[in-house]
């Protein structure tokens, strides 16, 4: 293949362009700032089933200690129209006085024990609220270091598009200035897995492969003509030849 050797010129800033996107490219996928979002996020998540959790666990407490205010009064009450029935003096008879007094007795410990019961759960719903508390509190530190990791992360994505744009129109310059059989070499050597189609000979190195070329090779290279487009024998990239290449 023959180019004029300028042309050929070309071929190291169009390398050095893509050697740029590909640089982009790879920040981009493994940009920081998306592992910090997605790892704020999983944490939101599960402090999201924490809270779902906890708000059951407060609902069902809260249940209990309805019921057992409910449980208490009923007692008291039942207790309150025993002593009034006691003092009213209607009761006549022993037994029935014996009776009621017995009730109240045991009214008496029912209501104290129902209340201890009602005091152990309010407890329970105490520590409840405040846990659920803390996983809101939790929730919404989390929601602001969230909203700062997405407006960096976005920020970052917005100055890599900025650069890959101008890296593209950078590259469409060079390309409409390559002959198309040069140019479709040097885009088949970079799709064969490649990184480098394109390097500059200097002084017995193939910059591509960073390989030293033979003697027999650095005769081959001052021989040929500065139109030829020459490969490298190892890697295959084109060689550009340029006043630095020490031939």
């Amino acid at each position: 293949m023959k180019a004029d050797p300028e042309v050929q010129r070309l071929l190291l800033d169009l390398q050095a362009v893509d050697t740029s996107l590909d640089r982009n490219r790879h920040r981009d996928a493994t940009l920081p700032e998306r592992a910090t979002v997605a790892e704020l996020q999983r944490a939101a998540d599960a402090d999201a089933d924490r809270a779902v959790r906890a708000r059951t666990v407060v609902s069902d407490l809260s249940r209990q200690v309805a019921r057992a205010e409910g449980d208490v009064s009923s007692v008291r009450a039942r207790a309150d129209r025993d002593r009034a029935l006691l003092a009213s003096g209607n009761v006549s008879s022993s037994r029935q006085l014996s009776d009621l007094e017995h009730e109240v007795v045991s009214l008496a410990k029912r209501q104290a024990e129902l209340e201890d019961a009602e005091l152990e759960v309010m407890e329970q719903l105490e520590v409840a609220e405040a846990e659920l508390a803390a996983i809101a509190a939790a929730i919404e530190a989390g929601e602001a270091a969230r909203a700062e990791a997405v407006a960096a992360r976005d920020g970052a994505l917005a100055a890599l598009a900025t650069e890959r744009e101008a890296l593209l129109a950078d590259r469409a310059d060079l390309v409409a200035r390559v002959p198309a059989d040069l140019l479709a070499s040097y885009e088949r050597i970079r799709s064969g897995g490649v990184g480098i189609a394109a390097g500059l000979v200097r002084y017995g190195r193939c910059e591509s492969c960073q390989m030293e070329l033979s003697r027999v090779d650095l005769d081959a290279i001052r021989a040929a003509p500065a139109d030829d487009v020459l490969r490298c024998p190892e890697c295959r990239a084109i060689m550009i030849r340029t006043e630095e290449s020490g031939l």
